[in-house]
């Protein structure tokens, strides 16, 4: 369908309860939608050791979010909105379970059991055995062995001075790209959204057309018949209370911000 029908579902969601059937249909609806979108963000974990089931919901998770956050009068698209929301609950995801360096027990039995056989194997055969005859010979699946030796990597490290090969002079340090600053600022908005809600809908709608719609302050402030120096101050203020609830240096308990 086109953008247009993503922004009538998107307006029934944020127009009506949540337990109106409408409302959940037209959840659905746009969940179904964009179902390949949350699937090719999971797609580039797929050698973490978490099942790519458990990812797809928190790829879900912040389809979802997306869809409360979504301003059809500020952007256009909802899946280029939608993609960098869905990849930071993802990070995050991850960055709060520490998954990069937890591996299932299984794994890490099954890694020690593999250690123990290619042992025994190389001295049966002379030779290093393959993944197969490992399989075969601890009567697991070949997938599972595959894994294990994923979940081994997890424990060695490497330095970024060592070369990347035996021919070639670059380290692996050399090899890695630079920071991206974009990448910060999708994590940084992703941060932001989590008080937004916290603000009046004016200061809400005032920053979503300065970081989302790439609006300039006068643009802004003619859209909502107030001065660029009103505009100026309005955002000041929206930015030093997100900022402090972030550092936690103001309770959002307590802290309130007017409309102004």
């Amino acid at each position: 369908m086109s953008t247009g029908a993503d922004q009538e579902l998107v307006e029934l969601v944020h127009s009506l309860p949540s337990d109106d059937p409408r409302r959940q249909a037209a959840c659905e609806t746009l969940i179904d939608r964009y179902q390949a979108m949350v699937r090719s963000c999971v797609h580039r974990y797929r050698d973490s050791p978490e099942p790519v089931e458990d990812l797809m919901q928190v790829g879900y998770l912040g389809l979802l979010k997306a869809i409360k956050n979504f301003d059809p009068e500020v952007g256009e698209s909802l899946g280029a909105y939608a993609q960098p929301c869905v990849s930071g609950e993802i990070k995050r995801h991850f960055r709060d379970k520490r998954w990069q360096v937890r591996v299932r027990r299984s794994a890490q039995e099954l890694r020690l059991e593999i250690r123990a056989a290619a042992a025994e194997l190389t001295q049966q055969l002379a030779r290093g055995p393959s993944d197969p005859e490992l399989a075969r010979y601890l009567r697991v699946s070949e997938a599972q062995v595959r894994e294990a030796r994923r979940a081994d990597q997890v424990f060695q490290t490497f330095s970024l001075d060592a070369p990347v090969g035996q021919d070639r002079i670059e380290s692996l340090g050399d090899m890695m790209g630079a920071e991206d600053p974009q990448l910060q600022h999708t994590v940084d908005m992703e941060s932001v959204w989590k008080h937004l809600d916290e603000l009046p809908d004016r200061l809400q709608r005032l920053l979503m057309m300065r970081f989302y719609g790439n609006m300039t302050q006068l643009e802004i402030g003619q859209k909502l018949g107030i001065s660029q120096m009103h505009v100026s101050r309005l955002q000041n203020r929206a930015l030093d209370y997100i900022r402090d609830c972030l550092t936690e240096a103001r309770d959002p308990a307590e802290a309130v911000v007017r409309p102004g």
